[in-house]
């Protein structure tokens, strides 16, 4: 069961960093190697309402990130984040994914995908976020996912108990004796099936109980369509943009005019054939009273 927890408010909630709070000071030994400038910029990202997983025990989260930068800082941004999650070490943050991608259109397009320990999941985030900002690029867009994963694992379990009080009552049938062939091989098929999904079960418990341990963070990297030398501004994609934005404006002018015109024409097209055909049926008419008169629609002789 995937629930959207609260995307919008805690998308903003990713950069809340200003308040002392346990969790800042669970990570300040790893953010001691940051600048004071990028931790006070992280502190001071955004005043706004702070949610916190305290709030929402079980849930497993996926927080999602889109930075905007020139393409020649991309490579430095990730490779500042990935060592930030070096240096918290092993216990609290993994680097789990990392790609670097030039594409057909000369952009790049990058991503580092984390596991961390979700009481610094956050911060680590709005530290983030400061560190694009002094390479003057921008977050372009924020994400959290939220699954109750807590209440899948406790109805796992309640199904797991159910299957053994069954393998039980089973066994006990078997112990009994006085069973045929038939009827034993049938309750043996039965107690091999539960212990299968018994496991199947604490397989799944397992995967659960990772997610909630371990929460997943990803960085996407995107160009902003800058030039070198010139700034975040390209004049020449702009200049396209707004040569696009005139054709697409001729174009739906013409086909409106177009639109509005050619009902109009067709009939108009339709009364000239009409009086032609009958100025041509009187033109005949007159003929066959006078014999010597010249059909106008006749090829000329010679």
């Amino acid at each position: 069961m995937r629930n959207k927890l609260l995307a919008g408010a805690m998308a903003l909630a990713l950069i809340g960093c200003s308040e002392k709070s346990a969790e800042d000071a669970s990570i300040s030994n790893s953010t001691n190697s940051e600048s004071p400038a990028l931790a006070e910029e992280a502190a001071d990202a955004a005043a706004t309402p702070r949610i916190g997983i305290e709030t929402a025990p079980g849930v497993a989260f996926d927080y999602a990130y889109t930075f905007r930068l020139a393409d020649d800082r991309i490579s430095k941004v990730q490779e500042e984040h990935a060592a930030a999650c070096e240096t918290l070490g092993i216990q609290r943050c993994r680097i789990v994914d990392v790609r670097y991608q030039l594409t057909d259109e000369k952009l790049v397009e990058a991503q580092t995908q984390f596991k961390l320990d979700p009481g610094i999941a956050r911060k680590f985030g709005a530290n983030a976020i400061a560190s694009v900002e002094k390479a003057e690029g921008v977050l372009a867009d924020a994400s959290v996912a939220g699954e109750d994963v807590g209440t899948e694992i406790l109805a796992s379990q309640q199904r797991s108990a159910g299957s053994e009080a069954e393998i039980a009552r089973l066994e006990e049938r078997l112990k009994a004796g006085g069973l045929e062939k038939r009827e034993r091989a049938e309750l043996l098929a039965q107690i091999n099936q539960l212990r299968g999904e018994i496991g199947n079960e604490r397989q799944a418990r397992r995967s659960g109980e990772a997610r909630i341990a371990w929460t997943s963070v990803a960085f996407n990297y995107a160009s902003d369509g800058g030039l070198p030398g010139i700034g975040h501004e390209n004049p020449f994609a702009s200049a396209g943009e707004t040569l696009m934005r005139s054709g697409s404006t001729a174009l739906s002018f013409v086909l409106t005019l177009a639109a509005a015109l050619l009902p109009w024409a067709l009939i108009l097209a339709l009364i000239a054939a009409f009086w032609r055909s009958r100025f041509m049926v009187a033109v005949r008419r007159q003929m066959r009273e006078k014999p010597d008169a010249v059909d106008p629609a006749a090829p000329p002789a010679g």
